[in-house]
């Protein structure tokens, strides 16, 4: 019987390849089942409705009226733009072999989406379940579609709108799939249980060479996943990836005009209430779809992404209400996001009271890098894309580390090799995974970080990053788009 709540963190699963010197099963290849076709629908629809309308109306009404427009049609064409590149070559670079280059990133044997078919399946992370490839594209497009989208917060109101677009281009291709191999790609449950059984029914030079067999199935796997790292649902690839993109994006074009000397309050907070609202619904395809199945895990991520949300938005308004005199719903809105951000990477890992623990750390926390910190440091995150996603992302991506812990009420990490085709739990080693997730944070923020910094340069010295003062103090509604959000 398989144990749904201890299934491996690594969520989105890539292609379980085949290797010559493993033995085909005897049995018949898996089927997708219907119920887990339509769980990935359903995910898939709801990660689409995290970005439009979600984190456009969340986005829209903290900036001033004047911008509205130009948020909104940011996140969408973002959108669009994304969703193209993915089906072209994107999928392939991160959910397939990149052969010598395997560890960083993948190749292109399925650009255009060559090979895949209505009835190709993809591995999930129980063996003997698959799911269809095409539901697990599209999963992973809306992910890919979201990140660069969560990047234009940082610096929104005084950005240029072409050049926005070749950046987030240039940005999904050498940071995105990148990272999203490295984190998620691996050979799938059936590959290394295959291979494992090989090495118990061998002998000899035989079972020297099936241990070869095996090693090359466990490597076949991106270089953060081979130190150990776990991210269910993107702590690492979509928000500490763009939070640190957006800050390095907010120092090189610079600060809003007139930041930090005039008024530049949120025009519609009803529009960024029902925007978060939408992100916390559509969250749960985010955090559950991670899991490929409808099995407890996923009910585990639901309850996880309801304790942590609730807990930050709770603990953030408290930390506001002590530090300035009055609760905000802006601030009560940022604490349910930032909550949402850290239980991501955590939330097919963590029991429910760990999920609490860390939504209570991240409210408080990113309350203080979003204020305190963010204005005796001077930079200008219009909507506090750094305090929140790279911060909280950071907390959930190490905090994974600890709530994940058996001994802790955690689910504790997957085993697949000790005992092929069966899901057993590993021996827990609390500090070697602690060293493993902080490495994987690291090995983010430079990465995105140096590669966002060349970009964004590249993007400032050829189409330009920022449109003339005038048109800024105008308002990039009508100055790019010639339109306004408003007209009463």
């Amino acid at each position: 019987m398989k144990l749904p709540s201890l299934k491996s963190g690594l969520a989105l699963a890539a292609l379980a390849p085949a290797f010559l010197a493993v033995a085909a099963p005897a049995w018949a290849a898996p089927t997708p089942e219907k119920a887990d076709t339509a769980f990935m629908f359903l995910s898939t629809v709801l990660v689409l409705l995290m970005t439009i309308p979600g984190l456009a109306l969340f986005y829209g009404g903290m900036v001033r009226a004047k911008n509205m427009l130009s948020v909104l049609m940011q996140v969408m064409a973002i959108t669009c733009l994304i969703a193209v590149i993915w089906l072209v070559y994107g999928y392939s670079m991160a959910f397939t072999s990149g052969g010598a280059l395997n560890d960083y990133v993948g190749g292109f044997s399925k650009v255009f989406l060559a090979g895949v078919k209505a009835d190709s399946t993809v591995a999930t992370f129980s063996n003997g379940v698959v799911i269809y490839e095409y539901s697990f594209i599209a999963f992973q497009m809306t992910f890919a579609c979201i990140t660069p989208a969560l990047i234009v917060g940082a610096f929104a109101e005084r950005v240029k709108f072409s050049g926005l677009l070749v950046f987030c281009a240039l940005w999904v291709t050498f940071v995105y799939f990148p990272i999203a191999h490295m984190v998620w790609y691996w050979a799938g449950p059936d590959a290394i249980a295959d291979a494992a059984k090989a090495v118990a029914g061998a002998s000899g030079d035989a079972k020297v060479k099936a241990q070869e067999a095996l090693d090359a199935v466990l490597a076949d796997a991106g270089k953060i996943f081979q130190w150990g790292a776990i991210d269910f649902a993107g702590g690492t690839v979509v928000h500490i990836n763009a939070g640190i993109a957006g800050l390095v994006g907010a120092i090189v074009i610079g600060r809003r005009l007139g930041y930090a000397k005039e008024a530049m309050p949120p025009h519609s907070l009803t529009m960024t209430m029902i925007g978060a609202s939408l992100l916390w619904v559509g969250w749960f395809g985010f955090n559950c779809g991670s899991n490929l199945e409808a099995s407890g895990t996923a009910v585990l991520a639901m309850m996880n992404t309801f304790a942590a949300t609730a807990a930050a938005g709770l603990a953030w308004m408290l930390a506001e209400w002590m530090a300035k005199g009055k609760p905000s719903l802006l601030g009560l809105a940022s604490g349910v996001v930032a909550g949402l951000v850290a239980v991501t990477p955590a939330s097919g890992f963590a029991g429910p009271m760990g999920a609490l623990l860390l939504g209570l750390v991240a409210g408080v926390i990113c309350f203080i890098f979003c204020t305190s910190i963010k204005n005796s440091m001077g930079y200008d995150d219009s909507l506090d894309v750094f305090g929140v996603h790279c911060v909280g992302g950071i907390i959930g991506a190490i905090g994974t580390a600890i709530v994940a812990n058996p001994d802790f009420g955690g689910t504790g990490i997957a085993d697949y090799v000790s005992k092929p085709g069966e899901l057993v739990v590993a021996t827990y080693d609390m500090t070697a995974q602690i060293i493993a997730q902080s490495k994987a944070v690291l090995l983010t923020l430079v990465w995105s970080g140096v590669v966002s910094f060349v970009l964004f340069m590249l993007v400032k010295m050829t189409f330009g990053l920022r449109p003339a003062e005038e048109k800024e103090r105008e308002g990039l509604d009508v100055t790019e788009h010639g339109e306004r959000a408003y007209n009463y």
